[in-house]
């Protein structure tokens, strides 16, 4: 691989896990309206990643797109609560990994997350010094290859690559005409990517020294 001026990374599965809290916000919700529904870690773990009309239509099938819509702003609304109290787990390496390749690399995230949440996963982590910039799907409800591009024109990159841990990861990367990094340890699994890493320290390393 050539070496990239910039790494754009996704977050839920490729810097931590905070699917514990994710789930969370869902079952304080449905019991809040009463809702008949419990949401597990495993469930939820299957769906991270995917874009938020895909997980509404997954967890809610029997309500109309307006009320799901509802349910999930009200569950923002407490997910934005429990992230800055109960964070989630952080992968080993990213910290210290953050600090070394922002000496050498422009960083930013880009998730199919709500809008505000990676804001409160960098505060969480202290590591606001180390990226420049984020969009995250609730923004403008784009998928990831149009989100990756609009930061690519912004900060007029030339050669970035995309950092995720799943399949569609993967094929947003390629809609974006930009090399994929296929991390192991997150929630996917696919072959199609340019490099793989079964941690962040041999990523980090790896990057360091092209």
């Amino acid at each position: 691989m050539q070496k990239p001026d910039s790494i754009i990374f996704d977050m839920d599965g490729t810097l931590w896990d905070a699917v514990d809290t994710y789930a969370g916000s869902w079952n304080i919700v449905f019991k809040e309206l009463n809702i008949d529904k419990t949401m597990s870690r495993d469930e939820l773990a299957k769906m991270v990643g995917w874009e938020g009309k895909k997980v509404l239509e997954a967890i809610m099938p029997e309500y109309d797109e307006k009320t799901r819509q509802s349910i999930y702003t009200r569950v923002n609304e407490i997910r934005k609560e429990l992230l800055p109290k109960n964070g989630g787990i952080l992968y080993d390496g990213v910290e210290d990994g953050l600090k070394q390749l922002a000496t050498k690399y422009q960083l930013f995230i880009v998730s199919n997350c709500a809008k505000g949440i990676i804001r409160l996963f960098i505060d969480w982590a202290g590591i606001d010094d180390h990226i420049i910039d984020e969009i995250a799907y609730g923004t403008n409800y784009m998928p990831k290859h149009h989100n990756i591009k609009q930061l690519i024109d912004r900060h007029g990159l030339k050669s970035p690559v995309y950092v995720g841990d799943t399949e569609g990861d993967g094929e947003q990367s390629r809609l974006a005409g930009i090399p994929f990094v296929f991390v192991s340890y997150g929630f996917g699994a696919t072959d199609d990517h340019d490099i793989r890493f079964d941690n962040f320290t041999d990523f980090t390393r790896y990057f360091m020294n092209l």
